[in-house]
Protein backbone atom coordinates (compact mmCIF):
# COMPACT_ATOMS: atom_id res chain seq x y z
CA UNK A 1 0.00 0.00 0.00
CA UNK A 2 1.36 3.41 -0.98
CA UNK A 3 1.94 6.22 1.54
CA UNK A 4 -0.87 8.21 -0.06
CA UNK A 5 -3.29 5.28 0.25
CA UNK A 6 -2.29 4.77 3.88
CA UNK A 7 -2.90 8.44 4.60
CA UNK A 8 -6.32 8.31 2.93
CA UNK A 9 -7.32 5.24 4.93
CA UNK A 10 -6.14 6.85 8.16
CA UNK A 11 -8.31 9.91 7.44
CA UNK A 12 -11.31 7.68 6.75
CA UNK A 13 -10.78 5.78 9.99
CA UNK A 14 -10.40 9.05 11.90
CA UNK A 15 -13.72 10.31 10.52
CA UNK A 16 -15.49 7.06 11.42
CA UNK A 17 -14.09 7.14 14.94
CA UNK A 18 -15.36 10.67 15.36
CA UNK A 19 -18.87 9.57 14.35
CA UNK A 20 -18.58 6.58 16.70
CA UNK A 21 -17.70 8.87 19.60
CA UNK A 22 -20.68 11.10 18.82
CA UNK A 23 -22.99 8.08 19.01
CA UNK A 24 -21.53 7.07 22.37
CA UNK A 25 -21.99 10.58 23.73
CA UNK A 26 -25.59 10.59 22.52
CA UNK A 27 -26.45 7.41 24.43
CA UNK A 28 -24.71 4.60 22.56
CA UNK A 29 -25.96 1.75 20.42
CA UNK A 30 -28.99 -0.48 21.13
CA UNK A 31 -28.19 -3.76 22.88
CA UNK A 32 -30.66 -5.70 20.73
CA UNK A 33 -32.80 -5.08 17.68
CA UNK A 34 -35.99 -6.88 16.73
CA UNK A 35 -36.36 -7.52 13.01
CA UNK A 36 -39.45 -9.02 11.45
CA UNK A 37 -38.05 -10.32 8.15
CA UNK A 38 -34.80 -11.42 6.58
CA UNK A 39 -33.81 -10.50 3.05
CA UNK A 40 -34.70 -14.00 1.90
CA UNK A 41 -38.15 -13.78 3.53
CA UNK A 42 -38.97 -10.63 1.59
CA UNK A 43 -37.67 -11.92 -1.75
CA UNK A 44 -39.62 -15.17 -1.39
CA UNK A 45 -42.85 -13.43 -0.36
CA UNK A 46 -42.74 -10.62 -2.93
CA UNK A 47 -41.04 -12.39 -5.82
CA UNK A 48 -43.93 -11.55 -8.16
CA UNK A 49 -44.34 -7.90 -7.18
CA UNK A 50 -44.55 -5.73 -10.28
CA UNK A 51 -42.05 -2.84 -10.85
CA UNK A 52 -43.18 0.46 -9.34
CA UNK A 53 -45.47 -1.22 -6.81
CA UNK A 54 -46.27 -0.01 -3.30
CA UNK A 55 -47.55 -2.36 -0.57
CA UNK A 56 -49.04 -1.91 2.88
CA UNK A 57 -46.78 -4.61 4.30
CA UNK A 58 -44.62 -3.14 7.04
CA UNK A 59 -41.27 -4.76 7.73
CA UNK A 60 -38.16 -4.32 9.82
CA UNK A 61 -34.83 -5.50 8.44
CA UNK A 62 -31.24 -5.33 9.68
CA UNK A 63 -27.80 -5.93 8.23
CA UNK A 64 -24.53 -4.44 7.05
CA UNK A 65 -24.65 -1.53 4.62
CA UNK A 66 -22.72 -2.67 1.56
CA UNK A 67 -23.65 -0.07 -1.08
CA UNK A 68 -24.98 3.48 -0.94
CA UNK A 69 -26.11 5.82 -3.73
CA UNK A 70 -27.65 9.28 -3.75
CA UNK A 71 -29.68 11.02 -6.46
CA UNK A 72 -30.67 14.37 -5.06
CA UNK A 73 -33.45 13.82 -2.55
CA UNK A 74 -33.57 10.09 -3.27
CA UNK A 75 -31.07 7.77 -1.59
CA UNK A 76 -30.55 4.04 -2.00
CA UNK A 77 -28.63 1.56 0.13
CA UNK A 78 -28.03 -2.19 -0.07
CA UNK A 79 -28.14 -4.07 3.21
CA UNK A 80 -26.83 -7.61 3.54
CA UNK A 81 -27.88 -10.02 6.27
CA UNK A 82 -27.12 -13.71 6.66
CA UNK A 83 -29.60 -14.71 3.96
CA UNK A 84 -29.02 -12.17 1.19
CA UNK A 85 -29.49 -8.50 0.32
CA UNK A 86 -32.35 -6.05 0.23
CA UNK A 87 -32.44 -2.43 -0.88
CA UNK A 88 -33.29 0.52 1.36
CA UNK A 89 -35.09 3.41 -0.32
CA UNK A 90 -35.08 6.87 1.33
CA UNK A 91 -37.31 9.59 -0.13
CA UNK A 92 -36.58 12.81 1.73
CA UNK A 93 -40.01 14.20 0.81
CA UNK A 94 -41.67 11.33 2.64
CA UNK A 95 -39.11 10.32 5.26
CA UNK A 96 -38.16 13.83 6.31
CA UNK A 97 -34.94 15.82 6.28
CA UNK A 98 -33.64 14.39 9.58
CA UNK A 99 -33.89 10.76 8.49
CA UNK A 100 -32.41 11.59 5.08
CA UNK A 101 -29.48 13.35 6.76
CA UNK A 102 -28.93 10.41 9.12
CA UNK A 103 -28.89 8.02 6.17
CA UNK A 104 -26.40 10.22 4.33
CA UNK A 105 -24.08 10.07 7.36
CA UNK A 106 -23.85 6.29 7.22
CA UNK A 107 -20.62 4.68 6.02
CA UNK A 108 -20.24 1.45 4.10
CA UNK A 109 -19.85 -1.40 6.54
CA UNK A 110 -22.14 0.10 9.20
CA UNK A 111 -24.71 -2.16 10.77
CA UNK A 112 -28.18 -0.63 10.43
CA UNK A 113 -31.79 -1.45 11.12
CA UNK A 114 -34.64 -0.04 9.05
CA UNK A 115 -38.44 -0.14 9.17
CA UNK A 116 -40.91 0.75 6.45
CA UNK A 117 -43.25 -0.52 3.77
CA UNK A 118 -42.21 -3.05 1.11
CA UNK A 119 -42.10 -1.67 -2.42
CA UNK A 120 -40.38 -2.07 -5.77
CA UNK A 121 -38.62 0.67 -7.70
CA UNK A 122 -39.42 1.52 -11.31
CA UNK A 123 -36.66 -0.90 -12.30
CA UNK A 124 -38.27 -3.66 -10.26
CA UNK A 125 -35.77 -3.70 -7.33
CA UNK A 126 -37.43 -4.99 -4.17
CA UNK A 127 -36.95 -2.32 -1.51
CA UNK A 128 -37.96 -1.10 1.92
CA UNK A 129 -39.35 2.44 1.86
CA UNK A 130 -37.56 3.59 5.01
CA UNK A 131 -39.63 5.32 7.69
CA UNK A 132 -37.34 4.61 10.64
CA UNK A 133 -33.56 4.14 10.70
CA UNK A 134 -31.32 2.92 13.54
CA UNK A 135 -27.51 2.76 13.55
CA UNK A 136 -26.78 -0.55 15.28
CA UNK A 137 -22.98 -0.42 15.19
CA UNK A 138 -20.40 1.79 13.51
CA UNK A 139 -17.82 0.21 11.21
CA UNK A 140 -14.50 1.82 12.15
CA UNK A 141 -12.62 0.65 9.07
CA UNK A 142 -13.56 1.07 5.41
CA UNK A 143 -14.49 -1.93 3.31
CA UNK A 144 -12.28 -3.04 0.39
CA UNK A 145 -12.88 -1.43 -2.99
CA UNK A 146 -16.41 -2.40 -4.03
CA UNK A 147 -15.44 -3.01 -7.65
CA UNK A 148 -12.37 -5.17 -7.08
CA UNK A 149 -13.21 -6.66 -3.69
CA UNK A 150 -10.61 -8.42 -1.58
CA UNK A 151 -8.31 -9.97 -4.19
CA UNK A 152 -5.02 -10.42 -2.31
CA UNK A 153 -4.78 -14.14 -1.56
CA UNK A 154 -2.75 -13.70 1.62
CA UNK A 155 -5.11 -11.04 2.99
CA UNK A 156 -8.08 -13.26 2.21
CA UNK A 157 -6.52 -16.03 4.27
CA UNK A 158 -5.31 -13.87 7.15
CA UNK A 159 -8.48 -11.78 7.37
CA UNK A 160 -11.06 -14.42 6.61
CA UNK A 161 -13.83 -12.37 8.21
CA UNK A 162 -13.22 -9.64 5.63
CA UNK A 163 -13.23 -12.17 2.81
CA UNK A 164 -16.60 -13.47 4.01
CA UNK A 165 -17.88 -9.93 4.29
CA UNK A 166 -17.20 -8.81 0.73
CA UNK A 167 -16.91 -11.98 -1.39
CA UNK A 168 -20.13 -13.81 -2.14
CA UNK A 169 -18.17 -16.85 -3.31
CA UNK A 170 -16.37 -17.17 0.01
CA UNK A 171 -19.66 -17.12 1.91
CA UNK A 172 -21.15 -19.75 -0.37
CA UNK A 173 -18.13 -22.02 0.13
CA UNK A 174 -18.46 -21.69 3.92
CA UNK A 175 -22.19 -22.44 3.83
CA UNK A 176 -21.72 -25.37 1.45
CA UNK A 177 -19.06 -26.85 3.70
CA UNK A 178 -21.44 -26.57 6.66
CA UNK A 179 -24.13 -28.41 4.69
CA UNK A 180 -21.65 -31.10 3.67
CA UNK A 181 -20.55 -31.77 7.25
CA UNK A 182 -24.14 -31.78 8.49
CA UNK A 183 -25.26 -34.24 5.83
CA UNK A 184 -22.24 -36.48 6.41
CA UNK A 185 -23.18 -36.70 10.06
CA UNK A 186 -26.83 -37.41 9.27
CA UNK A 187 -25.95 -40.00 6.61
CA UNK A 188 -23.81 -42.03 9.00
CA UNK A 189 -26.32 -41.78 11.82
CA UNK A 190 -29.11 -43.00 9.52
CA UNK A 191 -27.02 -46.12 8.94
CA UNK A 192 -26.65 -46.87 12.64
CA UNK A 193 -23.21 -45.34 13.19
CA UNK A 194 -22.60 -43.74 16.58
CA UNK A 195 -20.73 -40.44 16.59
CA UNK A 196 -18.07 -40.22 19.28
CA UNK A 197 -15.39 -37.81 20.45
CA UNK A 198 -11.92 -39.16 21.14
CA UNK A 199 -8.99 -37.42 22.88
CA UNK A 200 -7.08 -34.67 21.11
CA UNK A 201 -4.26 -34.47 23.66
CA UNK A 202 -2.27 -37.70 23.83
CA UNK A 203 0.90 -38.93 25.47
CA UNK A 204 1.85 -40.52 22.15
CA UNK A 205 0.33 -39.54 18.79
CA UNK A 206 -0.51 -42.75 16.94
CA UNK A 207 -2.63 -44.00 14.05
CA UNK A 208 -0.71 -42.48 11.13
CA UNK A 209 2.80 -41.91 9.80
CA UNK A 210 3.05 -38.20 10.55
CA UNK A 211 4.97 -35.80 12.79
CA UNK A 212 2.91 -34.53 15.72
CA UNK A 213 2.66 -31.13 17.36
CA UNK A 214 4.00 -31.12 20.89
CA UNK A 215 2.83 -29.21 23.93
CA UNK A 216 3.22 -29.27 27.72
CA UNK A 217 0.59 -30.11 30.32
CA UNK A 218 1.42 -27.70 33.12
CA UNK A 219 -0.51 -29.43 35.89
CA UNK A 220 0.80 -32.91 35.12
CA UNK A 221 4.22 -31.58 34.13
CA UNK A 222 4.37 -33.89 31.14
CA UNK A 223 4.83 -33.62 27.41
CA UNK A 224 1.70 -34.15 25.31
CA UNK A 225 1.00 -34.43 21.58
CA UNK A 226 -1.91 -33.29 19.45
CA UNK A 227 -3.49 -36.24 17.69
CA UNK A 228 -2.51 -37.10 14.13
CA UNK A 229 -5.44 -39.53 13.66
CA UNK A 230 -8.48 -40.89 15.49
CA UNK A 231 -7.90 -44.46 14.40
CA UNK A 232 -6.77 -46.30 17.51
CA UNK A 233 -9.38 -44.86 19.86
CA UNK A 234 -12.14 -45.67 17.38
CA UNK A 235 -10.84 -49.23 17.05
CA UNK A 236 -10.90 -49.58 20.83
CA UNK A 237 -14.57 -48.63 20.77
CA UNK A 238 -15.22 -51.39 18.22
CA UNK A 239 -13.37 -53.81 20.51
CA UNK A 240 -15.59 -52.57 23.34
CA UNK A 241 -18.74 -53.48 21.44
CA UNK A 242 -19.65 -50.43 19.36
CA UNK A 243 -20.19 -52.09 15.99
CA UNK A 244 -20.38 -48.86 13.97
CA UNK A 245 -18.58 -45.71 15.07
CA UNK A 246 -17.40 -42.52 13.41
CA UNK A 247 -15.86 -39.21 14.31
CA UNK A 248 -15.67 -35.89 12.51
CA UNK A 249 -12.76 -34.18 14.20
CA UNK A 250 -9.79 -31.90 13.85
CA UNK A 251 -6.45 -33.54 13.06
CA UNK A 252 -3.04 -31.91 13.55
CA UNK A 253 0.08 -32.87 11.61
CA UNK A 254 3.27 -30.86 11.96
CA UNK A 255 4.32 -31.21 8.34
CA UNK A 256 4.36 -29.37 5.02
CA UNK A 257 1.85 -26.87 3.69
CA UNK A 258 0.61 -26.60 0.11
CA UNK A 259 -2.66 -26.13 -1.76
CA UNK A 260 -3.97 -29.54 -0.62
CA UNK A 261 -2.25 -29.97 2.76
CA UNK A 262 -2.81 -27.99 5.94
CA UNK A 263 -1.32 -28.73 9.39
CA UNK A 264 -4.83 -28.55 10.87
CA UNK A 265 -7.75 -30.14 9.06
CA UNK A 266 -11.04 -31.96 9.59
CA UNK A 267 -11.26 -35.68 8.93
CA UNK A 268 -14.10 -38.17 9.06
CA UNK A 269 -12.99 -41.62 10.15
CA UNK A 270 -15.39 -44.54 10.56
CA UNK A 271 -15.21 -48.23 11.50
CA UNK A 272 -17.77 -50.95 10.89
CA UNK A 273 -17.73 -54.48 12.26
CA UNK A 274 -18.75 -57.50 10.16
CA UNK A 275 -17.91 -55.69 6.91
CA UNK A 276 -15.11 -55.74 4.36
CA UNK A 277 -13.83 -53.00 2.10
CA UNK A 278 -16.49 -53.87 -0.46
CA UNK A 279 -19.13 -52.82 2.06
CA UNK A 280 -17.21 -49.64 2.80
CA UNK A 281 -17.00 -48.78 -0.90
CA UNK A 282 -20.76 -49.17 -1.17
CA UNK A 283 -21.15 -46.97 1.90
CA UNK A 284 -18.97 -44.27 0.30
CA UNK A 285 -20.99 -44.39 -2.93
CA UNK A 286 -24.27 -43.93 -1.10
CA UNK A 287 -23.08 -41.23 1.29
CA UNK A 288 -21.34 -39.10 -1.33
CA UNK A 289 -24.44 -39.11 -3.53
CA UNK A 290 -26.61 -38.03 -0.59
CA UNK A 291 -24.16 -35.31 0.39
CA UNK A 292 -24.06 -33.95 -3.16
CA UNK A 293 -27.84 -33.67 -3.25
CA UNK A 294 -28.01 -32.03 0.19
CA UNK A 295 -25.22 -29.54 -0.51
CA UNK A 296 -25.78 -28.74 -4.19
CA UNK A 297 -29.23 -30.09 -5.04
CA UNK A 298 -28.08 -32.80 -7.46
CA UNK A 299 -25.77 -35.78 -7.86
CA UNK A 300 -24.63 -34.28 -11.17
CA UNK A 301 -22.46 -31.20 -10.70
CA UNK A 302 -20.10 -28.92 -12.58
CA UNK A 303 -16.60 -28.58 -11.15
CA UNK A 304 -13.82 -26.51 -12.72
CA UNK A 305 -15.90 -26.26 -15.87
CA UNK A 306 -16.36 -30.03 -16.21
CA UNK A 307 -19.36 -32.23 -15.37
CA UNK A 308 -18.95 -34.79 -12.60
CA UNK A 309 -21.49 -37.26 -11.28
CA UNK A 310 -21.60 -38.67 -7.76
CA UNK A 311 -24.33 -41.15 -8.64
CA UNK A 312 -23.24 -44.73 -8.05
CA UNK A 313 -22.02 -47.27 -8.78
CA UNK A 314 -18.46 -45.99 -9.12
CA UNK A 315 -15.78 -47.56 -11.29
CA UNK A 316 -13.65 -50.10 -9.43
CA UNK A 317 -10.25 -51.30 -10.61
CA UNK A 318 -6.99 -52.49 -9.13
CA UNK A 319 -3.89 -50.36 -8.94
CA UNK A 320 -2.22 -52.61 -11.55
CA UNK A 321 -5.21 -52.22 -13.88
CA UNK A 322 -5.03 -48.44 -13.53
CA UNK A 323 -1.32 -48.17 -14.31
CA UNK A 324 -1.69 -50.65 -17.17
CA UNK A 325 -4.47 -48.56 -18.70
CA UNK A 326 -2.35 -45.45 -18.24
CA UNK A 327 0.72 -46.75 -20.09
CA UNK A 328 -1.22 -48.86 -22.63
CA UNK A 329 0.29 -52.24 -21.73
CA UNK A 330 -0.08 -54.87 -19.03
CA UNK A 331 2.11 -54.24 -15.98
CA UNK A 332 2.63 -56.59 -13.04
CA UNK A 333 4.83 -56.92 -9.98
CA UNK A 334 7.04 -59.15 -12.11
CA UNK A 335 7.68 -56.39 -14.66
CA UNK A 336 11.35 -55.55 -15.01
CA UNK A 337 12.48 -52.51 -13.03
CA UNK A 338 14.45 -51.22 -16.01
CA UNK A 339 11.33 -51.31 -18.20
CA UNK A 340 9.20 -49.54 -15.58
CA UNK A 341 11.92 -46.92 -15.18
CA UNK A 342 11.93 -46.39 -18.95
CA UNK A 343 8.18 -45.78 -18.90
CA UNK A 344 8.66 -43.14 -16.21
CA UNK A 345 11.60 -41.49 -17.95
CA UNK A 346 9.60 -41.33 -21.16
CA UNK A 347 7.10 -39.19 -19.26
CA UNK A 348 9.72 -36.87 -17.83
CA UNK A 349 10.05 -38.51 -14.39
CA UNK A 350 13.40 -39.51 -12.95
CA UNK A 351 13.50 -43.16 -11.91
CA UNK A 352 15.92 -45.53 -10.21
CA UNK A 353 16.37 -48.51 -12.53
CA UNK A 354 17.47 -50.66 -9.60
CA UNK A 355 14.44 -49.81 -7.46
CA UNK A 356 11.83 -52.33 -6.41
CA UNK A 357 9.14 -52.80 -9.14
CA UNK A 358 6.41 -51.97 -6.63
CA UNK A 359 7.92 -48.58 -5.92
CA UNK A 360 8.23 -47.80 -9.62
CA UNK A 361 4.64 -48.92 -10.19
CA UNK A 362 3.56 -46.52 -7.47
CA UNK A 363 5.40 -43.70 -9.23
CA UNK A 364 3.40 -44.50 -12.36
CA UNK A 365 0.24 -44.59 -10.25
CA UNK A 366 1.04 -41.11 -8.93
CA UNK A 367 0.71 -39.83 -12.50
CA UNK A 368 -2.20 -42.06 -13.48
CA UNK A 369 -4.52 -41.26 -10.60
CA UNK A 370 -4.28 -37.52 -11.29
CA UNK A 371 -6.12 -38.13 -14.56
CA UNK A 372 -9.06 -39.77 -12.80
CA UNK A 373 -12.07 -37.48 -12.94
CA UNK A 374 -15.21 -39.38 -12.03
CA UNK A 375 -15.32 -41.04 -8.59
CA UNK A 376 -13.25 -44.20 -8.81
CA UNK A 377 -12.14 -46.89 -6.36
CA UNK A 378 -8.56 -48.03 -6.93
CA UNK A 379 -7.80 -51.12 -4.84
CA UNK A 380 -5.09 -53.64 -4.04
CA UNK A 381 -1.73 -51.93 -3.67
CA UNK A 382 1.56 -53.87 -3.46
CA UNK A 383 3.50 -53.69 -0.22
CA UNK A 384 6.55 -51.53 -0.85
CA UNK A 385 7.49 -48.76 1.58
CA UNK A 386 4.12 -47.05 2.10
CA UNK A 387 2.29 -49.43 -0.27
CA UNK A 388 0.03 -52.14 1.13
CA UNK A 389 -2.59 -54.45 -0.27
CA UNK A 390 -5.38 -52.07 0.66
CA UNK A 391 -8.10 -50.26 -1.28
CA UNK A 392 -7.75 -46.61 -2.16
CA UNK A 393 -10.50 -44.21 -3.20
CA UNK A 394 -9.29 -41.71 -5.80
CA UNK A 395 -11.82 -38.92 -6.13
CA UNK A 396 -11.47 -35.90 -8.47
CA UNK A 397 -7.76 -35.53 -7.95
CA UNK A 398 -7.71 -36.20 -4.20
CA UNK A 399 -7.48 -39.47 -2.35
CA UNK A 400 -8.82 -40.93 0.87
CA UNK A 401 -7.77 -44.28 2.28
CA UNK A 402 -10.29 -47.04 2.96
CA UNK A 403 -8.33 -49.48 5.10
CA UNK A 404 -8.97 -53.14 5.78
CA UNK A 405 -7.34 -54.19 9.08
CA UNK A 406 -4.51 -56.69 8.91
CA UNK A 407 -5.56 -60.28 9.54
CA UNK A 408 -2.59 -60.88 11.85
CA UNK A 409 -2.17 -57.99 14.32
CA UNK A 410 0.76 -59.86 15.89
CA UNK A 411 2.87 -58.47 13.03
CA UNK A 412 3.38 -55.26 14.95
CA UNK A 413 4.70 -57.12 17.97
CA UNK A 414 7.02 -59.19 15.76
CA UNK A 415 8.49 -56.08 14.13
CA UNK A 416 9.02 -54.39 17.48
CA UNK A 417 10.75 -57.46 18.89
CA UNK A 418 13.12 -57.53 15.92
CA UNK A 419 13.82 -53.82 16.40
CA UNK A 420 14.61 -54.26 20.07
CA UNK A 421 16.88 -57.21 19.27
CA UNK A 422 18.70 -55.14 16.66
CA UNK A 423 19.07 -52.33 19.16
CA UNK A 424 20.83 -54.61 21.63
CA UNK A 425 23.03 -56.01 18.88
CA UNK A 426 24.02 -52.74 17.24
CA UNK A 427 23.80 -50.43 20.19
CA UNK A 428 21.77 -47.97 18.09
CA UNK A 429 18.01 -47.86 17.87
CA UNK A 430 18.36 -45.43 14.96
CA UNK A 431 20.15 -48.00 12.84
CA UNK A 432 17.48 -50.55 13.79
CA UNK A 433 14.73 -48.31 12.50
CA UNK A 434 16.60 -47.57 9.28
CA UNK A 435 17.37 -51.26 8.79
CA UNK A 436 13.68 -52.11 9.17
CA UNK A 437 12.72 -49.39 6.69
CA UNK A 438 15.24 -50.69 4.17
CA UNK A 439 13.89 -54.20 4.59
CA UNK A 440 10.39 -53.01 3.73
CA UNK A 441 11.69 -51.11 0.71
CA UNK A 442 13.29 -54.18 -0.80
CA UNK A 443 10.69 -56.85 -0.12
CA UNK A 444 7.58 -57.80 -2.07
CA UNK A 445 6.10 -59.60 0.89
CA UNK A 446 2.79 -58.20 2.11
CA UNK A 447 3.36 -56.45 5.45
CA UNK A 448 0.60 -55.73 7.96
CA UNK A 449 -0.23 -52.04 8.17
CA UNK A 450 0.31 -52.14 11.94
CA UNK A 451 3.92 -53.19 11.36
CA UNK A 452 4.68 -50.18 9.22
CA UNK A 453 2.95 -47.89 11.71
CA UNK A 454 5.03 -49.37 14.51
CA UNK A 455 8.21 -48.55 12.64
CA UNK A 456 7.12 -44.99 11.97
CA UNK A 457 6.00 -44.39 15.54
CA UNK A 458 9.29 -45.77 16.81
CA UNK A 459 11.07 -43.51 14.35
CA UNK A 460 9.24 -40.49 15.74
CA UNK A 461 10.24 -41.59 19.23
CA UNK A 462 13.85 -41.86 18.12
CA UNK A 463 13.78 -38.41 16.59
CA UNK A 464 12.26 -36.92 19.71
CA UNK A 465 14.78 -38.68 21.93
CA UNK A 466 17.69 -37.57 19.76
CA UNK A 467 16.58 -33.92 19.89
CA UNK A 468 15.81 -33.92 23.62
Amino acid sequence: MSDQAETTEELLIEGRRRKHQEVLEAGGYPHRYERTDTARDLHERFADLEPGSQTDHGTTVAGRLMLSRSFGKLQFGTVRDGTGTVQLFVDEARAGADLAAAFAELDLGDWVGASGKVMTTKRGELSVNVEELVLLQKSLRPLPDKYHGLTDVEQRSRRRYLDLMVNEGAREVALTRARVVSELRDAFERRGFVEVETPVLLHEATGAAARAFETEHNTLDTRMHLRIATELHLKRLVVGGFERVFEIGRIFRNEGIDSTHNPEFTMLEAYQAFADYGDIMTLVEEVLAEVAVAAAGSEDLMFQGRPISFAGPYRRLTMLELVSDYVGETLTLDSESSHLASLLEGRGVEADRAANPGLLLFQIYEMAHREIWDPTFVVDFPSVELLRWEPLVALTGSASIVMAPAEDPSGERTILRHLLADREHSGSIVSAVEAARENLRTTREVMPREAWQAINQLSHYVNATASA
